[in-house]
C-alpha cells in the first residue's frame, strides 16, 4: 500500500496556502451532496442591530449542521485506497464524516471524549459508525484517532485543520455573500476554526471590507487564547451549553491557527449565561431549535459586546444537534448543570 501513503503525504502537504480558487473547487465537489442552505432574516435582531441582520440556516444539512459540508469535500478527495474515515469529534463533525463515509460505501470510526451529548452518539450511530469514547477532552479522543490513522487503509479527518475540510466549510462564505453582497459584518461560531478560516477567506477574497468576527465561549476558548500567546496552546476543557466550540486546536496546527489569526478582524468571548439567553431569544424571536454554539454572535450583540454594524448583518446558525432535554430547560428557565457548573436560569423575557 505504498500509493496510499504517499497520496496520503501529499494530501497533507498541499494546499498550505488556501485560495478562494479551493473554495470554489469545494463548491463543485460537495454539489448535490449537501443543501444550499437559506439565509433567513431575523426581524428581532433587525431590531437590536438596526441593520438587515440575517441567520444563514446550516440546520438544515441532513445531519443537522454544517460539517457536513468540509467531511463531504474531504472524503472525496482522500486517498485512493481508503477503506476507513476516521476523525475526532465534538459530535457533528463525526456525524458529516459517518454520513460522507456511508455515501461512498467506506467505513467510518469517530473518536470523541465523554463530554459528547449522547443525543451526537447517538446520530453518528445511527449512520453505521464505529464510536470510540477515549478521555475527557478532544485533545485524548485525538490522539485515539491518531492511532488508528497509521492503520493501512484509514484516513484521518481532521475536523478543522485540513485544507479540504477548511475549503469545504468556505462555501458557506460565497453563499453568503452572493446573497448580500452588501455585507458589513460576519459573524461566525469559533472553535479549532475550521469553519471561520473558511468563511473569513472567502468573504475577504470577494470583499476585502467586511468585517469578520469569531465568536466563542468564556471557558476553554482555545483559539483566542492561542492567538494571544502568539502561538498553539493547550486549554482545559469544560462542559458548555455551546458544547460544539469545545476543544483545542492542536500544537502542531498547521492551517487553522494562522489563518484565523490574520483574517478576524476580532474574537469576542461570551458567557454561559449570555448564550442561555441568546438560546432562548432564538427560539422564542424566531422559532429555532439550535445548539449554544449557534448564538454566540446573537448572545455578543444582546450583550452589547458587538461595536455597532454599519450595514448588513449575517451569522452562522451552525447546527441544530442539542440535548433536548438541557434545550427544555433553558428554555423554560431552570438552572442547568455544566459539569460541575452551576448556570443559573431565567424564564426569558423575566
Amino acid at each position: 500500500m505504498q500509493d496510499l501513503h504517499d497520496d496520503h503525504e501529499r494530501y497533507r502537504k498541499q494546499s498550505m496556502q488556501l485560495t478562494l480558487t479551493d473554495i470554489f473547487e469545494a463548491r463543485r465537489a460537495i454539489a448535490g451532496r449537501v443543501v444550499r442552505t437559506p439565509l433567513l432574516p431575523s426581524r428581532f435582531m433587525t431590531e437590536q442591530t438596526g441593520q438587515p441582520f440575517f441567520l444563514k440556516m446550516e440546520t438544515m444539512q441532513p445531519t443537522g449542521a454544517f460539517k457536513l459540508r468540509g467531511a463531504t469535500n474531504a472524503a472525496r478527495n482522500a486517498p485512493e485506497g481508503t477503506t476507513t474515515l476516521t476523525c475526532c469529534s465534538t459530535g457533528n463533525h463525526g456525524r458529516g464524516v459517518a454520513y460522507a463515509a456511508r455515501e461512498l460505501g467506506l467505513n467510518a470510526v469517530i473518536c470523541m471524549s465523554s463530554l459528547v451529548p449522547q443525543t451526537k452518539l447517538d446520530g453518528i450511530r445511527a449512520l453505521g459508525a464505529e464510536t470510540r469514547i477515549v478521555g475527557n477532552s478532544q485533545d485524548d479522543a485525538l490522539a485515539e484517532c491518531r492511532k488508528l490513522g497509521q492503520a493501512t487503509g484509514v484516513f484521518e479527518i481532521s475536523p478543522f485543520d485540513d485544507p479540504y475540510v477548511i475549503a469545504g466549510q468556505g462555501t458557506i462564505g460565497l453563499e453568503i455573500l452572493e446573497d448580500v453582497p452588501n455585507l458589513d459584518t460576519l459573524l461566525v461560531p469559533l472553535s479549532g476554526g475550521g469553519l471561520a478560516a473558511g468563511v473569513a477567506l472567502a468573504a475577504k477574497s470577494i470583499n476585502p471590507q467586511v468585517r469578520v468576527v469569531g465568536l466563542t465561549m468564556d471557558r476553554g476558548a482555545a483559539m483566542k487564547t492561542s492567538i494571544d500567546a502568539g502561538r498553539p496552546v493547550e486549554v482545559p476543557e469544560v462542559a458548555s451549553l455551546a458544547d460544539s466550540l469545545g476543544g483545542g486546536i492542536g500544537l502542531d496546527n498547521r492551517l487553522s491557527f494562522a489563518m484565523c489569526r490574520d483574517l478576524l478582524d476580532e474574537i469576542i468571548l461570551v458567557t454561559e449565561g449570555e448564550i442561555y439567553r441568546a438560546m432562548q431569544a432564538l427560539y422564542y424571536e424566531d422559532s429555532h431549535v439550535a445548539e449554544g454554539a449557534c448564538v454566540v454572535g446573537i448572545a455578543a450583540i444582546l450583550a452589547g459586546k458587538l461595536t455597532a454594524p454599519e450595514g448588513p448583518v449575517a451569522t452562522i446558525i451552525t447546527g441544530r444537534n442539542v440535548d433536548m432535554v438541557q434545550f427544555t430547560k433553558v428554555m423554560t428557565g431552570q438552572d442547568v448543570m455544566l459539569g460541575d457548573y452551576l448556570l443559573e436560569g431565567k424564564p426569558y423575557g423575566a
